[in-house]
């Protein structure tokens, strides 16, 4: 079944490569190095031999632990990184990647440091906070103070000199008011701070409440908006000032200070010792914001150094955790002392694989060496194709659909060209494909640089399928010189119009007014039918017709491949009972119509297509009459139809029972077989590698049914898919006429006001339209409608897409993937 190795042979997009299953004998001391060696290479699929172990059960939970807690402290330097506004250095080290324990104590290292460093700038930094807000309150308070002393000042002398110059009966009883007993004189104290100003009326309410109003609060808003010391936070806050009285007032004001976050500081009463403090913090606020800086700077030269080698070190770290977790897949053999491993690689790879593990031998200076062999299996391999970034997209489009059976015919060949063919027969115009071939170039000249950067969804989509748009351009261009459109514009690219006028009032006549004075035009349609009253029935006609023949052709080349797959997997029953009947239907009536429509238009016989099939089916024995396009055209047609209705049978009916005899035959001495093998032989010939399906008894009421149920698909599909592929007639038609009425009644209309304004105006919503409505909506739609014809028309017929995709261990998807 597989062959041997040698060199990587050619691309080969046809079928998936032959692949082989593995068995590998790696000693312990050299498993990690052949592991790294393989992941290099990227060709070898491992199978999980421990499937029925949790993860903590497993051989190298241990290293997977330690990889946790090392990209755990790769996300904090990330995260500190970023709100440091430092980027990590794209450059490659150059120098040898750290072993693992190595880089593990120089990671806990680094986390150490700068949790220290973090820490003592936390403090310092709340520290500084504290002061900048008790400087600011200092200057505030000391404001509202002297304010208020210079206020009562002035009152005191106001009062004096009324006093003095006041001689009435009232005064010896004002003088006995004002002199008081001391003893009797109230104290009263007073809190300052700051509150943010969003809590500012609340907290004055709660105040208030609280105290029964015997309180005095004074709140002054503060300029510029203050780093809170709690939160680190810029918040707009209000100073304040609260006088009360006793010790019971002031408890209930602390209580309800913390409930606001406000934060209070000491504020003295003397004059002298304001001064005093207020130089005194001024002092200690310069101190500490060189210290907090002087802080900031070691701590962003601890992330820069940690940022030239995080992406070396977050690369190694993936590495290594993906070693581990592929290790862990391996079985232990009874002495512990070797690794087993099982999985499939590509037959080309065997000798790359036999010299990775040669070279981890080596590397690891192993007394002994790895065994490299290859397993006999019933199992279905997985499906790999070998693509590079032209076709990669192109069989992302099949892959989309399902992935192909193992070495089974791959639609994707095909798809490089048919898919964007369809496209543009939908959407030909050669003004619009030239804009897609600028959208493309644009994309695959720059494509190493919008590579490395992070696109959003839509960007990344069109980045990825950028080949796929070049393609889809150029054959929009071509079809869009067939039909003989620019924008909705002909032209006489390729010659002059093969007729012209009767007479000059003939510009808006049929065919009927113009006469033939020259050849044929050379090349697509002649442009004098666009603008005549005929160009509709003409072009309607010409693209119905067209997409007939082009559904047909592609149906028939899946009904072909079909044959090919039989006749690799040697399945003479597909060939003789699936692919010779299916041909036959589909030909006899629709591969008919298309004969008829090519002799139509070489004879020019105004013959009604319509009747002719409809009449072939209900009255075959009728005169064909005016509608006869060929002598013994009525034979024929008889003929074929017997074919097609005998053809329905033949896919029905003798595939089941040769399914039954050959299932029998297969299975026919099973049994015995299996009572003479010993119990260590069926463990070695079956063990997790037989096919658990491969005893399944042969149930021939379900092939039955699974039979009929193809063929009434097949029979009713060959009818719908046929009408499916008018799709091609209907958006093309839809794309002239919008592309039409926004040249005629947009561009043209508003450049015959020779008005400036209407112009720029008509000029900027004709481009609006067709950027909006043509390049984007009628793309998608078409690149929809073409992703249908080939998942469902064409592929139905011949492909399968069960398999599973080859997904080999190999670091570069696995970076990707993270990233």
């Amino acid at each position: 079944m597989f062959g041997g190795g040698g060199c990587c042979p050619p691309m080969d997009l046809m079928r998936s490569e032959t692949m082989q299953l593995v068995q590998l004998i790696i000693p312990a001391e050299s498993a990690r190095l052949a592991v790294s060696n393989l992941g290099d290479l990227g060709l070898v699929q491992f199978k999980d031999l421990n499937a029925d172990k949790s993860p903590f059960q497993r051989a190298y939970a241990a290293q997977i632990k330690r990889c946790g807690e090392m990209a755990r402290r790769m996300r904090f330097f990330k995260e500190q990184m970023s709100k440091a506004a430092i980027l990590t250095s794209s450059t490659q080290f150059s120098g040898a990647p750290l072993e693992f324990d190595d880089l593990e104590i120089k990671l806990g290292e680094f986390e150490t440091e700068l949790i220290e460093v973090n820490t003592n700038n936390g403090k310092l930094q709340r520290a500084y906070n504290e002061l900048v807000e008790y400087n600011i309150l200092l200057k505030k308070t000391g404001e509202f103070f002297c304010s208020a002393e210079r206020s009562a000042t002035q009152q005191q002398s106001e009062m004096l000199a009324d006093q003095s110059g006041d001689s009435s009966l009232e005064s010896p009883l004002l003088e006995q008011e004002m002199v008081t007993d001391p003893s009797k004189q109230v104290k009263l104290g007073f809190l300052s701070g700051l509150v943010p100003k969003q809590k500012a009326m609340a907290f004055e309410r709660i105040l208030f409440r609280s105290t029964r109003g015997n309180m005095l609060l004074r709140q002054e808003s503060v300029d510029e908006p203050i780093t809170d010391p709690q939160s680190g936070e810029k918040v707009v806050k209000n100073s304040f000032i609260i006088f009360y009285s006793g010790e019971r007032a002031k408890s209930k004001i602390v209580k309800i200070c913390d409930a606001f976050g406000a934060n209070r500081y000491p504020f003295p009463e003397d004059l002298a010792k304001q001064l005093h403090t207020i130089q005194e913090v001024s002092g200690k606020v310069s101190e500490l914001k060189v210290t907090v800086e002087i802080g900031l700077a070691h701590r962003d030269s601890i992330l820069k150094n940690i940022g030239s080698e995080f992406e070396q070190w977050n690369n190694q770290l993936k590495k290594e955790k993906a070693i581990y977790h592929t290790l862990n897949m391996f079985s232990l053999d009874v002495t512990k002392k070797c690794l087993v491993a099982e999985g499939w690689s590509p037959v080309f790879a065997t000798s790359k694989v036999q010299d990775a593990l040669h070279r981890a031998t080596t590397g690891s200076n192993s007394q002994v060496g790895s065994i490299f062999q290859i397993l006999n299996t019933q199992e279905s391999p997985p499906t790999y194709f070998q693509t590079n970034k032209f076709t990669s997209s192109f069989q992302g489009v099949v892959d989309a659909y399902g992935i192909a059976k193992y070495q089974e015919a791959n639609p994707g060949l095909f798809t490089i060209v048919t898919f964007p063919f369809l496209f543009a027969v939908m959407f030909g115009d050669w003004g619009h494909g030239i804009c897609l071939l600028l959208s493309a170039l644009y994309l695959i000249i720059r494509e190493k640089k919008l590579a490395s950067q992070k696109l959003n969804d839509m960007v990344e989509i069109m980045f990825d399928g950028r080949y796929v748009i070049l393609m889809m351009s150029l054959f929009s261009i071509y079809t869009g010189l067939v039909y003989n459109e620019f924008f909705s514009v002909p032209f006489e690219l390729f010659g002059k119009s093969a007729y012209a006028c009767r007479d000059p009032s003939c510009g808006d006549a049929t065919t009927e007014g113009l006469l033939k004075v020259r050849q044929v035009y050379p090349f697509g349609v002649d442009p004098v039918w666009h603008g005549s009253r005929s160009e509709l029935p003409f072009l309607n006609s010409l693209k119905m017709k067209m997409s007939i023949l082009l559904g047909l052709t592609q149906m028939n080349l899946g009904i072909v491949l079909s044959f090919f797959n039989a006749k690799f997997f040697k399945n003479s029953i597909n060939v003789w009972h699936q692919f010779v009947p299916r041909l036959i239907f589909l030909n006899s009536l629709f591969g008919y119509l298309s004969i008829l429509i090519i002799i139509k238009w070489c004879t020019g016989s105004k013959a009604d297509l319509y009747h002719v099939m409809i009449y072939m089916f209900l009255s075959p024995t009728d005169d064909i009459g005016e509608n006869q396009l060929f002598p013994g055209q009525k034979i024929v047609q008889l003929g074929l139809l017997l074919l097609a209705l005998v053809s329905v049978p033949w896919m029905l009916i003798p595939k089941p029972f040769l399914l039954k005899k050959q299932h029998e035959q297969r299975h026919q001495g099973q049994h015995y077989t299996m009572i003479q093998a010993t119990e260590d032989s069926v463990t070695q010939l079956g063990g997790h590698h037989e096919n658990p399906h491969h005893y399944d008894e042969f149930e021939f009421s379900e092939v039955f049914i699974h039979q009929l149920i193809h063929t009434i698909e097949f029979v009713l599909g060959a009818v719908s898919n046929t009408a499916s592929y008018l799709r091609l007639w209907a958006l093309s038609l839809a794309h002239s006429e919008l592309s039409s009425v926004f040249y005629d009644k947009v561009l043209l209309l508003a450049w015959g006001y020779n008005n400036i304004i209407i112009l720029v105006l008509g000029v900027s919503v004709f481009l609006f339209a067709t950027i909006g409505v043509l390049l984007s909506m009628e793309t998608l739609s078409a690149f929809l409608h073409a992703l249908r014809l080939h998942w469902v028309e064409f592929q139905d017929k011949f492909y399968e897409g069960d398999g599973y995709k080859f997904e080999p261990f190999a670091f570069s998807s696995i970076i990707e993937e993270e990233d």
